[in-house]
């Protein structure tokens, strides 16, 4: 019986039942099919295939879909033909699944309709035609056309004018003759044939962590047996309500999908961004549809955390009836039985198998009195018996069976059988090699690990070689070991060379190691522990790991606030590798820039929790975002409720004004530069202001002057004075003839103590631009603030930077002469960027001490202060139709202020998450967009403060949104930037290697780009689908958000101006990611560069702000006469 028969006989017997439900998890109502309504879009489906689909020889028909309310009808559809199907995943690297669908051999494709765009943009290369689509059953059929050296793919329905029958007879060339080779020997019994019709139900690869991906092909006979020995051991019945937890790629998706559609059950199905939001899909889950039976991975039910599973997932009311864990390591049992609540009447179960005989080989019930008893028992679980058809042997090195001891499983039956890579006959009974090691003890077997040191982690199959490998490579290491510390941590040990730095270590290792490969802690050691035979001897490891732990985590009871801080200075100062010397952190310190990063996040988070002894919610929002004082506080209140608050050492910071005076108490002085001071004109004033991420807003002004790759104006009046660095040209002329000298590897020449150095790189042999200081300003501390250029429209007036610093100090800076215009000292730090009023007579900036400050332009005077509940440091947003500006703050909450009449229009709380980032409003729709910590997206209506929609991205979101015509664009710590359409959908997602704290940037100039940076080390440019269009590797982690130029003299080009955290300001061609400049600052920056003209602004935190020239390397080239004349301000008009 096939796959496809199960189903049409439930569909008979339950046809008004509901087969499915699609819920989306916002404000629609969920979707429901019935049997019947699946079992006849399925044939609907399978009508068109029939009627296109060539069914002379094996048919096997790739889809490229999200999961949804028509995905069971679409698989069932393709199984009817008869035809096996094949997931292809749209989120997966085309060049994966192109690998894939070639190596498959797929002789079409169906695209669900929505993804078509993005399936033609993915793989460009392949030549396309028109078709109509399936619309009401929303895909689209490719027929595909395989060459050994390109692929060449068109639609259906449309003739080729080249094509030929024979062409059309020789698409499976390379089967065709295989199958001749074996005619003879198939004709026997004993053998599977591959070719013979209704053989294959479906097509996987493997995922290709330890090689190349296995293409695994998977008859009917192979999995029928694993679904109805499923459905009697879990007692499935038609009130059961089954979800759809695994990606469709990974075959126990196989068994959820037809254990439901066999039995007459329900199948839950949910976008896969909901399956990442654990709070949501708990609700989801068990409290929305109540679900009965729940298959999935140990990672996948950690991900609800061990609070949610006690009180919902294994709650003594719990819906759940069957909790069936498999795909790695089964869970501890003591960890098991802190999971249940004591009154829990869930079933659990251990799934045993492997891909290559899919799906799931053996399977074991948890006995009831094993989980409920309070005495200690073996903490393994064993991996259990057979399942029907199934056999399970295990071998040792010689191929002897064993009875006791250990061995490696072999998995197989005589008709559990699959298809690998090229095979197209296979012997009945044919075993595969696992890999994995267990233990044989009393008839059952226990996992023990992977064959030559692999091992399964975050459901990845992972050589943990590999990462010894990539450690001894790093030239500070003399000698490594990797262990997997009780299968939860990896750990590699080092021996180093000399002193190495742990950080530089991880940052080394995460560009060539994949995520999930990257080793949990790094131990220094001074010598490899050795077995009799000269082998690394791992058992030992494991003791000096245990001993590493027992030295930082103290068994005994935390005494009081004074013992808690101690620690939490000890483990700051050990996870950050600072020396651990008799001195207190500086209270004001803050994780990410105290030399963090997200691994050392996440460990110090871990460490937090091992200390005090249990989960702290909202933590990690805090260590991400607030000083170590915050993190105190925290801590200190969950664990010791009561406790004297005087003995927080974060008292002094609180943020709320004591009295009337307020503000005007926290002023120290205003300081005018009388030099510079500016008169601003009544009413508005033509300007053109300029912020991070290439924000362009203007009032009064011509289109010529408002273009940035045309403000004429504003370009005479900065090309009219002379540069106040007169040697950085001579400099730069210098550093240009070194590197015309293929001889000469010597540095450039040094710049002076505030200004760096021209970075030399032999990469870019003709880089389009020089890059020298024309001006610096101190401000006395850090500069992680970005610029804010205003360029008046008027001759008489010059523009003017505005920035603030961590000393609490706010600069009007002249951006030609570098002259301070007036300087301001705040009540506290400044992070936040200022913005400036729609009159163009004030800007706004906020403070760490929960202050808004809106000053007047022209002299710093103070307009009006605004009080928040939390520190300010959200960047403020202006809406130019209303002239109202919003602002986030840490209390929560976003706030709309008329700085006219000094009024707050609304505020919203924004669901419990602090609101680091800027907000983005969007004229058409008028939408205002917000991102918080807590990792939620809103929309709101920008005159009343109501809700539109919200999104969760699951993970905190310290980036900026952005947005284009189309969509809402938004970075988050997962490592994600996401993409929105304005009605709240999420269109796509695009994937880094690092968290993005950069926001993206998306330019007038460039239209259908997004550029933004990763904590990964590289600047990214995608489309408008979500698709890369290049990336570029720089030198460090790139916090900062890109700006999109023109320049003057380069009007056809488009430019990217970036930073990377160790102060390299990059220059990039735009449409090729070219390294077109390089600067180094002698700092590290987080501030975002703002370019006008040819005028470059940054902060930097060696307390400098920066303003860097930009010069057309071929006009310094070529005139000679550069440095013979006098710098003045005629020869300066040629640059």
């Amino acid at each position: 019986m096939t796959l496809q028969e199960m189903v049409r006989q439930a569909a008979t017997l339950y046809s008004d039942r509901n087969a499915v439900c699609f819920d989306e998890c916002n404000d629609k109502p969920p979707i429901f099919y019935t049997y019947n309504m699946v079992a006849n879009l399925a044939m609907e489906l399978t009508v068109f295939l029939q009627k296109y689909c060539d069914q002379r020889r094996r048919c096997e028909i790739g889809l490229y879909c999200y999961p949804g309310i028509n995905l069971p009808s679409w698989i069932l559809g393709i199984l009817q033909v008869p035809a096996a199907y094949s997931p292809v995943d749209p989120d997966a690297p085309p060049m994966l699944s192109t690998y894939f669908m070639k190596k498959c051999n797929l002789q079409y494709i169906l695209v669900e309709n929505d993804k078509v765009k993005k399936f033609r943009l993915s793989h460009s290369s392949w030549f396309l035609q028109n078709s109509s689509a399936i619309e009401h059953i929303g895909l689209t059929l490719f027929q595909t056309n395989w060459k050994d050296d390109y692929v060449n793919i068109h639609l259906v329905g449309a003739k080729d004018k080249n094509e030929t029958t024979k062409d059309t007879s020789t698409q499976e060339t390379d089967y065709t003759t295989l199958l001749d080779q074996f005619e003879t020997e198939t004709s026997k019994a004993g053998y599977l044939d591959i070719g013979k019709q209704q053989t294959l139900a479906y097509i996987l690869h493997t995922s290709g962590t330890t090689g190349l991906p296995k293409v695994v092909r998977v008859p009917h006979k192979c999995i029928v047996p694993n679904i109805h020995h499923l459905q009697s051991i879990f007692k499935i019945t038609q009130d059961d309500v089954l979800f759809l937890a695994s990606p469709l790629t990974f075959d126990p998706s196989v068994v959820e999908l037809f254990i439901a559609l066999t039995s007459g059950a329900s199948l839950l199905i949910v976008p896969n961004p909901i399956k990442m939001m654990p709070q949501k899909l708990s609700i989801a889950l068990f409290h929305r549809h109540r679900v009965t039976v729940l298959q999935a991975t140990p990672t996948f039910l950690r991900k609800f955390g061990a609070q949610c599973i006690k009180s919902s997932v294994l709650s003594a009311s719990t819906s759940l009836r069957v909790l069936a864990l498999g795909g790695e390591s089964f869970p501890a049992l003591d960890v098991l039985r802190s999971w249940k609540d004591r009154e829990n009447k869930t079933h659990i179960f251990n799934l045993y198998g492997i891909t290559e005989v899919s799906s799931w080989a053996t399977c074991y019930k948890v006995p009831e009195e094993v989980l409920s008893s309070d005495l200690r028992a073996d903490s393994s679980v064993p991996l259990g018996s057979p399942l029907l058809g199934t056999t399970v042997e295990v071998k040792d090195a010689c191929g002897s069976t064993v009875l006791e001891g250990e061995g490696q499983v072999f998995i197989g039956g005589k008709e559990r059988i699959c298809f690998l890579d090229d095979e197209v006959t296979v012997p009945l009974g044919t075993m595969r090699e696992t890999g994995d090691f267990v233990r044989v003890k009393g008839a059952e077997m226990f996992f023990l690990g992977r064959k030559d040191s692999q091992i399964k982690r975050h459901g990845k199959r992972l050589n943990i070689d590999c990462i010894q490998q990539a450690a001894e490579s790093l030239c500070q290491v003399e000698a490594c070991a990797v262990i997997w510390y009780q299968q939860e941590k990896l750990v590699l040990f080092v021996v180093p060379k000399d002193n190495l730095a742990e950080e530089d270590a991880f940052k080394e290792l995460q560009k060539c190691l994949p995520v999930h490969a990257v080793p949990d802690e790094l131990v220094l050691i001074e010598a490899l522990p050795l077995t009799l035979h000269g082998k690394i001897n791992t058992s030992e490891l494991n003791k000096i790991y245990s001993a590493h732990l027992n030295s930082i985590r103290h068994d005994n009871k935390l005494n009081g606030a004074e013992e808690l801080w101690e620690r939490l200075q000890h483990l700051w100062k050990s996870i950050l590798s600072l020396p651990d010397e008799p001195f207190s952190i500086s209270k004001d310190s803050v994780f990410l820039y105290s030399g963090g990063d997200s691994i050392k996040l996440l460990r110090f988070h871990d460490e937090i929790e091992n200390l005090v002894g249990k989960a702290i919610p909202g933590l990690l929002e805090v260590i991400l975002s607030s000083s170590v004082a915050e993190v105190y506080r925290l801590v200190l209140k969950t664990v010791f409720p009561s406790e004297d608050q005087l003995k927080n050492p974060n008292t002094s910071m609180k943020r709320k004004l004591n009295d009337s005076s307020g503000e005007e108490a926290r002023e120290e002085h205003v300081n005018i530069k009388s030099g510079g001071s500016v008169t601003v004109a009544a009413g508005l004033i033509s300007f053109v202001a300029l912020s991070r991420g290439s924000h362009i807003f203007c009032v009064n002004c011509s289109k010529s002057f408002i273009n940035p790759g045309n403000m004429r104006q504003a370009r005479t009046k900065l090309r009219q004075s002379p540069l106040s660095s007169p040697p950085v040209i001579s400099n730069i002329m210098k550093t240009e003839e070194r590197r015309s000298d293929p001889t000469n590897v010597s540095k450039a020449d040094e710049m002076g103590p505030a200004q760096g150095s021209l970075e030399k790189d032999n990469s870019i042999p003709i880089a389009k631009f020089l890059i020298g200081v024309r001006w610096t300003t101190s401000t006395g501390k850090c500069v992680d603030a970005s610029p804010l250029v205003i360029v008046p429209a008027t001759d008489d007036m010059s523009a003017t930077v505005y920035i603030g610093s961590h000393s609490h100090t706010m600069q009007a800076i002249d951006l030609d002469s570098g002259k301070i215009k007036w300087e301001r000292i705040l009540g506290d730090r400044i992070e936040s960027s200022a913005c400036v009023s729609k009159c163009g007579s004030f800007i706004v900036v906020g403070g760490y001490n929960g202050l808004v400050y809106v000053l007047r332009s022209n002299n710093g005077e103070t307009h009006w202060v605004f009080t928040t509940e939390d520190a300010v440091k959200s960047s403020a947003a202006l809406d130019p139709s209303t002239g109202l500006v919003y602002v986030g703050s840490h209390d929560q909450h976003v706030y709309a202020l008329d700085i006219y009449k000094k009024e707050c229009i609304w505020k919203l709380h924004c669901e419990g998450g602090a609101v680091f980032a800027s907000p983005c409003l969007s004229l058409l729709p008028h939408h205002l967009y917000i991102a918080t910590l807590r990792g939620c997206l809103l929309a709101v209506n920008p005159d009343t403060g109501s809700k539109i929609w919200k999104s969760s991205c699951g993970k905190p979101l310290f980036s900026s949104p952005h947005c284009s015509v189309q969509y809402v664009c938004v970075g988050c710590v997962d490592g994600n930037l996401y993409c929105f359409s304005h009605s709240g959908e999420k269109v796509w997602q695009f994937s880094t290697n690092g968290p993005i704290f950069s926001s993206p940037c998306i330019s007038s100039l460039t239209k259908q780009e997004i550029f933004f940076g990763s904590h990964d080390c590289f600047i990214y440019s995608c489309n408008m689908e979500g698709n890369l269009l290049w990336k570029f590797k720089t030198t460090s982690s790139v916090y900062a958000t890109p700006f999109v130029f023109h320049s003057h003299d380069l009007e056809r080009e488009a430019f990217l101006a970036a930073v990377s955290t160790d102060g390299n300001v990059w220059l990039l061609n735009a449409k090729s990611g070219m390294v077109e400049g390089i600067y180094k600052l002698p700092g590290e920056v987080f501030s975002s560069p703002v370019v006008c003209g040819e005028r470059l602004v940054v902060g930097c935190r060696n307390d400098y702000v920066y303003c860097l020239d930009l010069f057309i390397a071929e006009k310094i080239r070529n005139s000679k006469d550069v440095l013979n004349a006098p710098l003045n301000s005629s020869s300066l008009n040629a640059h």
